[in-house]
């Protein structure tokens, strides 16, 4: 129960990591804000939330307007007095070069991936530092730290939430507040054969091509879910502006 009577909101909480990390939060005790644009997988994991005897409410949202932000923090606020965890997890993926990515899917992963992040915790700070403590933990990537190939906007967006988590907890680390970001690796989520077909190679083919990293496997959602819990907790207690990989060994590769 590390989290007992705490209070998280997770963005793109409706499926892969931000779904298994809303579970986990709740099981050790915190009340849960899942937010995210699919309202039937919100719905559905907020209940199954709700179906273990913890708190939680979906809240449909947006991240890359600032009015829904401050609708999704005001909520969360409203049902259960106090806003203790932000987790900004939403992001999208989609793989080209620079010379092949179009326009509109660079702004499309800006806006989700780096400024999303950015307004979610513009939206979440002044109630935590109202409150004199909070913890923010953004959702960065190991491609965010050293580059990968056919992802120039992914990269930039996710580089660019390293940077950001850096400048946050330099500002608010007087003010009771820790932001941190994990970089995962390559994890089991929708997300990842999607990435796959876009490139056009089987699925078979593409988990074959993990298996020549270190730990021969890619993650599982929980267990990026456990890195958010560590940095959740009280167990991080001394660490701000950290960046988390978690990614079986591909960077160290």
């Amino acid at each position: 129960m590390r989290l007992l009577n705490r209070v998280a909101l997770i963005t793109g909480g409706t499926s892969g990591i931000g779904e298994a990390t809303a579970l986990l939060f709740a099981e050790e005790g915190a009340s849960v804000t899942v937010t995210g644009r699919n309202e039937e997988r919100g719905q559905s994991v907020a209940e199954r939330i709700l179906a273990d005897g913890r708190n939680s409410i979906f809240i449909p949202t947006d991240v890359s307007r600032l009015d829904e932000c401050r609708r999704a923090v005001d909520g969360t606020i409203k049902a259960f007095g106090r806003l203790d965890i932000l987790f900004n997890n939403a992001g999208v993926f989609y793989p080209h070069t620079a010379l092949d990515c179009s326009e509109e899917e660079w702004d499309m992963q800006i806006d989700i991936n780096l400024k999303g992040t950015f307004l979610m915790s513009k939206a979440a700070l002044p109630y935590m530092i109202q409150q004199g403590n909070g913890v923010i933990i953004n959702n960065s990537s190991g491609w965010g730290m050293d580059g990968g190939d056919s992802a120039v906007a992914y990269c930039a967006s996710k580089g660019g939430v390293v940077l950001l988590t850096k400048a946050m907890a330099i500002d608010h680390g007087r003010q009771g507040i820790r932001v941190n970001c994990i970089c995962p690796g390559d994890v089991d989520t929708p997300m990842l054969p999607e990435d796959a077909r876009m490139r056009g190679q089987r699925w078979e083919d593409y988990l074959a091509g993990c298996k020549n990293r270190p730990m021969g496997r890619i993650g599982m959602p929980e267990e990026i879910a456990k890195a958010a819990l560590f940095l959740a907790s009280d167990d991080s207690s001394f660490m701000t502006g950290a960046s988390l990989v978690v990614d079986g060994g591909g960077i160290a590769d």
